[in-house]
């Protein structure tokens, strides 16, 4: 009788002592916030740190992207200092070659960064530096600069758009409906990049618009990761996650739902065989060898996640801001149509959808890049300075700090683009003979990163977009609805790796009369 009550008493007792633990480890991540916090505030009173911490910037701008922008331009460097996170940012182009190119081994991911997206990218290439990044990226560069790879990628893209996303926008348009476009492209990147990746097909661009665990999955997981690289101190997710509680808790869920689809993939690819498959999993499985530490699944998985992150969002991102670009802008869209209709430019011709023909198209591109000049898919991207340095501009940065550079406000830089750099002008690309289309120098441009770890993906990306510009502008008229602030062109984003319009982008969708 003693022994069972015994036992019966020890789950309480264990109770008890599991609540004085989780007191005893809130007051130490507590005590841990409010030194952090003493430290750099309120004795730092400068007025970025003190607007980044009380959320002041909100009242005058729309997105936190849109207040670096702000601060940016008034600095006489195009270079401010965030105390309060640690972090320089800057605008400066010198700056942007100096940290990517000139410098770089002092500019690497670092362990902090590793450390905010290590639960979801885990050693994969956006997150590691060193021999890990050199091995994965030379990898990827010989697979990616394959041409049966590009034949095959371009094959899949142009099937999806005629056998599905087209079908989904013309059932939008007979209808009269309005429909979700940030969530259609979602779907359509979705669709292709797995199909391209990993030779699988989730068929999340069907008619019926069915819902992927994985999609679904790996959208909270990339908006929680965010949340951790913008939190004031790492001390305050940390906790969370020692604790498994809020936040931290829905992260740790998410992404065991992604590790448990992306083994099954792996585990898919391996039963139907890698030997004569195009798809870049079969790829990298194939060119491993006998190497046990190159087909180790871990490894797999984290290059799954690595490509669905570069070859989803991004490019979802920047077709969803193109279309909602285009439907204030409707002479650039019939000049677009004009263009892809055919050499005698009165549009009374339809070219077949190839890679031959996308090329010849400068006014697209040109639209392309103007519309990522303002609404870049990355809008910051950050690195750590390994050791004390002086950025070109004179700025100090002491080893340890992070330093930014960012896209979307070096978009709305006069210093960079002229007076006119908040208009959509797709014709300042348009400086080659005959008005073809340009580069910018990428530095002044790092939409697709630039120097060392310039995105090995870009051509791909850049003829994905082409590709459904092209057919859904020469098919459709795309008209954005609702108050919404994306109906006047000022997109409130949600955070993110990557950027998404809050509340999606309601549009109608009417076939173009010929």
């Amino acid at each position: 009788m003693e022994a069972a009550a015994a036992d019966s008493s020890l789950p309480w007792a264990a109770q008890c002592l599991g609540a004085a633990l989780f007191a005893a480890a809130l007051c130490v991540a507590a005590l841990g916030v409010v030194l952090t916090l003493l430290r750099r505030w309120p004795w730092c009173s400068c007025h970025v740190c003190r607007a980044y911490l009380t959320g002041s910037w909100a009242q005058d701008f729309t997105n936190l992207g849109d207040w670096y922008a702000h601060l940016l331009r008034d600095s006489p460097t195009g270079t401010v200092h965030v105390h309060v996170l640690g972090c320089t940012v800057t605008a400066n182009p010198a700056n942007v070659e100096y940290m990517l190119r000139t410098n770089f081994d002092n500019f690497p991911k670092g362990k902090a960064f590793a450390a905010v997206l290590g639960d979801l990218l885990g050693r994969g290439i956006f997150n590691v530096d060193g021999h890990a990044w050199r091995h994965q990226r030379k990898m990827a560069s010989l697979e990616l600069g394959s041409v049966a790879v590009r034949s095959y990628a371009f094959g899949i893209v142009a099937q999806e758009v005629e056998s599905r996303l087209l079908p989904v926008l013309a059932a939008a348009a007979d209808a009269g409906a309005v429909v979700d476009l940030q969530d259609v492209f979602r779907r359509f990147a979705f669709d292709t990049i797995c199909k391209i990746s990993f030779g699988l097909d989730p068929c999340c661009l069907e008619l019926e618009m069915p819902v992927s665990r994985l999609a679904d999955a790996f959208d909270v997981a990339t908006r929680l990761c965010a949340m951790r690289g913008a939190a004031a101190s790492p001390l305050l997710w940390k906790a969370k996650r020692l604790l498994n509680v809020g936040s931290e808790r829905e992260l740790r869920e998410a992404i065991a739902l992604v590790d448990e689809l992306a083994a099954a993939m792996i585990l898919e690819r391996r039963k139907l065989g890698v030997a004569g498959s195009h798809d870049l999993l079969s790829r990298f499985m194939a060119s491993a060898g006998d190497d046990a530490h190159e087909v180790d699944d871990k490894y797999l998985r984290d290059i799954v996640v690595s490509f669905l992150l570069a070859g989803r969002d991004t490019v979802s991102s920047a077709l969803t801001t193109l279309f909602m670009l285009l439907s204030k802008n409707p002479a650039v869209a019939a000049a677009m149509r004009s263009e892809a209709g055919g050499g005698d430019g009165d549009g009374s011709t339809t070219p077949p959808l190839t890679y031959e023909h996308l090329k010849r198209l400068h006014y697209t591109h040109a639209v392309l890049y103007e519309n990522m000049r303002l609404f870049p898919p990355v809008q910051f991207d950050s690195k750590f300075c390994a050791g004390p340095d002086v950025l070109p501009d004179g700025t100090y940065v002491a080893g340890g700090t992070r330093v930014t550079y960012h896209p979307y406000a070096m978009g709305r830089m006069p210093r960079i683009w002229g007076a006119d750099h908040g208009a959509f002008r797709p014709d300042r690309w348009l400086t080659g003979p005959g008005g073809t289309f340009v580069p910018e120098s990428l530095y002044r441009y790092p939409v697709f990163q630039a120097g060392l770890r310039v995105c090995l993906g870009k051509e791909l990306a850049v003829t994905e977009m082409k590709a459904v510009a092209v057919a859904v502008v020469r098919a459709f008229d795309v008209e954005v609805v609702g108050d919404s602030g994306a109906a006047a062109c000022a997109p409130k984003f949600v955070s993110g790796l990557t950027a998404s319009i809050s509340g999606g982008l309601p549009v109608r969708i009417r076939r173009v009369v010929r």
